[in-house]
C-alpha cells in the first residue's frame, strides 16, 4: 500500500508540476513547445547524479514503466491485424518507446536511482492492464483496432502530459531533453493515431 502511495504521488507531482504556465483543456492532447530541438538527441556528457532533481526521477521512472507496459501490446499488432497501416504505426511507435526506455534506464543509471521499477504492478494512468492485454489477444480485425487504439491514444496523452512537466521542473539537461523530445513524438503520433482511428468514430452509433 505503501508503495502504490508513493507511486502515485510520484504522478501527482509531475501533473501539478506541469500545471505551472497557463490552464489547458483536458480533453485536448498537449502540443509541444514550438522551439522543440530535433527529435534526435546527440549523444551529451555523462551527467553527475547530483545534477538530476526528484523531478528528474520520478519522470524518468515513470517513462520507464509506461514503456514497459506498452511494448507487449504492439507487440501483438502483426499477429491480431493484416492492416498494413496499423502495423506500420505499432513499429514506429514500438522503434521510439525502446529508445525512450533505453535512454531512461541509462539515465536512471546515471543519476545513481534504484534499478527496481516503483511502478511495478500498478495500473498508473496511460498504462495498459493485464486485463486489458487479455482482451486484446482475444480480438482481430477492427475490434482489435478500436481497442488499441484507445489504450494507445491514452498512454501518449499521459505520456506527453508529464513529460511537458518534466520540461518545467526539471533540471537535469539530458533528461529534459528527452521530455522535450517525448512531447514531439508522442504529439505527432496522435496525429498519425487520428489518421488511422479518428476520436469521433471510436464509439460506433448505437454503442
Amino acid at each position: 500500500m505503501r508503495q502504490r502511495m508513493a507511486s502515485t504521488l510520484l504522478v501527482a507531482v509531475l501533473l501539478v508540476a506541469g500545471c505551472g504556465t497557463g490552464a489547458r483543456d483536458a480533453g485536448s492532447a498537449p502540443t509541444p513547445p514550438t522551439t522543440a530541438p530535433a527529435a534526435t538527441i546527440a549523444p551529451t556528457p555523462t551527467a553527475t547524479a547530483g545534477s538530476f532533481n526528484p523531478t528528474d526521477i520520478a519522470w524518468l521512472q515513470l517513462t520507464a514503466a509506461m514503456a514497459e507496459r506498452l511494448l507487449p501490446v504492439l507487440d501483438l499488432v502483426p499477429a491480431r491485424t493484416t492492416d498494413a497501416a496499423w502495423r506500420r504505426m505499432a513499429a514506429q511507435v514500438a522503434t521510439a518507446q525502446r529508445a525512450d526506455l533505453d535512454r531512461a534506464h541509462h539515465l536512471l543509471a546515471e543519476a545513481g536511482a534504484p534499478t527496481t521499477n516503483p511502478h511495478e504492478g500498478h495500473d498508473m494512468p496511460g498504462m495498459v492492464t493485464a486485463e486489458q492485454v487479455t482482451a486484446l489477444r482475444s480480438a482481430t480485425g477492427e475490434p482489435f483496432h478500436r481497442l488499441l487504439a484507445g489504450h494507445l491514444r491514452a498512454h501518449l496523452e499521459q505520456s506527453v502530459r508529464v513529460a511537458i512537466a518534466e520540461q518545467r521542473s526539471g533540471v537535469q539537461p539530458t533528461t529534459v531533453a528527452l521530455a522535450v523530445a517525448v512531447v514531439r513524438n508522442g504529439t505527432a503520433d496522435l496525429t498519425r493515431l487520428d489518421g488511422l482511428n479518428p476520436p469521433t468514430q471510436t464509439r460506433p452509433a448505437g454503442m
